[in-house]
């Protein structure tokens, strides 16, 4: 299938070039990692969850702090172009481990140190929380591969005193139930077993994974950044909801491109959830047929889960299931 040409007067986005993938699922992928890199959307995120930037103004960070343009590494959508958008490369090689790609990644500056202090930012969208391993562990590995990859690029020979410090944040649409709605950082600290020596604080303070867990209105602490990055990635609010809860409780005034961009991903996301839907019900039927009827919509709500990232209560929602089960099936899915 051939690409159509796109023919506009400097009125074309990034985003646009989404319009022509073959596979909706791919091309939500990327409307959302791009929709994540605007700066007006990683500033509020640095401002929640990355200690440095508490005390900031969100415009302050996005127009002072974020250095660049945040570099979005996707499946290629034209793979005979180059990369559309510049910024720094999101692709760690090495002979012995092969490539990393990372979603998003951008150099920001520390507020109001004496020297200019630079920090490298990960930001990953993850709707899988379970994918055969402990997603920590993987945002771990990608703190780890930033630091080693500094060398030769921050500093050379022996100047580990220019070593950056590195976020990886993670933002989990589908995370298990206890996690909903919650934010949790891991990070290097000191502990003195004999003594009491310190050391300075950026010495050793070089690496935190962010886990940001999504959970819906229905749970608690759905405020702030939460619930505008659920705004942002459901597959149910309508594009014109999510601009005007972003408009209006956040403050977030909308350009061109990122109107594009969610409009992109809100038509996508609709042809993800019809083809999920269908594959979900065919592979719960196919489970369930032994079994009875209960098993295969048992089985129906998983696969839905699993294949969109929704909650239970969304799958069973798009599912239509009564009312008067939901909590019986809720439960059953709870004990397996």
């Amino acid at each position: 299938m051939k690409h159509r040409k796109v023919n506009t007067i400097n009125t074309e986005t990034t985003i646009a070039k989404s319009l022509y993938v073959t596979d909706d699922s791919v091309g939500y992928d990327t409307a959302c990692k791009r929709v994540l890199s605007e700066k007006v959307i990683l500033a509020r995120i640095m401002k929640a969850c990355l200690v440095e930037y508490q005390d900031c103004d969100v415009n302050e960070i996005a127009e002072k702090y974020i250095e660049g343009s945040p570099q979005v590494s996707v499946v290629p959508v034209l793979p005979d172009e180059k990369p559309v958008i510049s910024g720094m490369d999101t692709a760690d090689k090495s002979v012995r481990e092969g490539t990393v790609n990372y979603d998003i990644r951008f150099r920001a500056l520390v507020p109001d140190s004496e020297e200019q202090i630079g920090l490298i930012v990960n930001v990953e969208a993850q709707s899988d929380f379970y994918p055969g391993y402990p997603l920590l562990k993987r945002g771990i590995y990608y703190c780890c591969r930033m630091i080693s990859s500094q060398y030769g690029r921050e500093f050379t020979d022996s100047h580990y005193e220019k070593i950056k410090k590195v976020y990886s944040i993670w933002i989990c649409m589908n995370p298990p139930k206890n996690r909903e709605n919650t934010i949790t950082r891991y990070y290097l600290a000191e502990e003195q077993f004999v003594g009491r020596v310190t050391e300075p604080v950026r010495n050793y303070d070089l690496i935190s994974v962010i886990m940001i867990c999504l959970g819906g209105s229905g749970g608690e602490n759905y405020n702030g950044i939460l619930r505008m990055l659920d705004v942002l990635l459901s597959h149910e609010t309508s594009e014109a909801e999510k601009r005007k809860i972003l408009q209006d409780e956040y403050d977030i005034q909308m350009t061109q491109a990122m109107e594009s961009e969610v409009s992109v991903m809100c038509n996508l996301s609709k042809g993800v959830i019809e083809k999920s839907v269908a594959k979900g019900m065919a592979q719960g039927i196919e489970q369930g047929m032994a079994q009875g009827i209960e098993s295969a919509i048992l089985s129906s709500i998983r696969n839905l889960v699993k294949n969109t990232g929704m909650s239970v209560s969304q799958a069973m929602s798009v599912l239509e299931v009564p009312e008067a089960k939901r909590q019986e099936y809720k439960k059953s899915l709870e004990e397996q």
